[in-house]
């Protein structure tokens, strides 16, 4: 008996992971429920506000226990995502891959002998930038990246593409609250270095040799106030010429760069 239902689970399993390559969505309220029991990677869930409560506990209790995050939008919103006409006002957007831990970044740097070295993304909502800040970090050695739970685009089939595939080899830590994953990275001493054109000194200027988090803001709105009055210092890159700011993942390059080329220094 156990062995026939560990089979039919698996089944199912690989029945979901179809509908993750194939369509990017599970729809219905069974059926994301048990993407959630089987640990498929979900980025958010989309839920109908004229879904009746009591119908859903179940699936928002898993999504709470999963850290997925739930929106209840306008029932044309979940008719306009979905692919099929049985989604019971429920429509879950699959993840590209599975969220790391912040002790699972802190460990690759531990085990790899050096400090650490992360990137932290700040509501960073555009996942062509999201997903370009990624590959520059995997490019420049860093230890992962962190996003927060909300106002931030997530690891979805767009920033996987526009990662080049490092999304599957540097570690993403989605958080549900930013300000105080940075005070537990400066607890374990870890400097916070934001980036922001109001910084006193140059990129060039300024130590990043040493256990650090770099910090990048959205292009709009740049990183948020609290989580700028928490940075250690704040640094800029020069800018020479009428452009008055750069894109955020290009920005997020430069400085991740700066990083590698100090450390490189050091060792000399």
């Amino acid at each position: 008996m156990e062995q026939n239902r560990g089979q039919q689970g698996y089944k199912h399993t690989e029945s979901i992971g179809k509908q993750l390559n194939e369509r990017r969505t599970i729809e219905g309220r069974n059926p994301v429920i048990e993407a959630l029991v089987a640990g498929v990677p979900l980025d958010k869930i989309w839920i109908s506000e004229t879904v009746r409560p009591g119908g859903i506990q179940k699936l928002t209790s898993l999504a709470r226990e999963k850290q997925v995050p739930i929106q209840f939008v306008n029932p044309k919103k979940i008719d306009s995502i979905s692919q099929t006409t049985s989604n019971q006002g429920v429509v879950a957007i699959c993840g590209a891959v599975a969220y790391s831990s912040l002790e699972d970044i802190l460990h690759r740097a531990e085990i790899g002998g050096h400090q650490p070295f992360i990137v932290i993304a700040d509501e960073i909502t555009d996942p062509h930038n999201l997903g370009a800040i990624i590959r520059s970090a995997n490019a420049a050695g860093a230890d992962g990246v962190i996003i927060p739970k909300n106002r931030s685009a997530g690891l979805d089939a767009v920033v996987a593409k526009t990662s080049a595939g490092a999304v599957y080899h540097t570690p993403v830590a989605r958080v549900t609250n930013l300000v105080q994953t940075a005070i537990d990275l400066k607890k374990k001493g870890l400097w916070l270095v934001g980036a922001d054109m109001s910084g006193e000194k140059t990129l060039f200027e300024s130590d990043m040799t040493g256990s650090v988090a770099l910090v990048v803001g959205s292009e709009g709105k740049g990183i948020s106030r609290l989580l700028k009055e928490i940075c250690d210092f704040m640094v800029k890159i020069p800018m020479l010429g009428e452009t008055e700011s750069l894109n955020a993942s290009v920005a997020a390059a430069i400085m991740m760069y700066e990083v590698v080329r100090q450390r490189a220094e050091q060792r000399k």
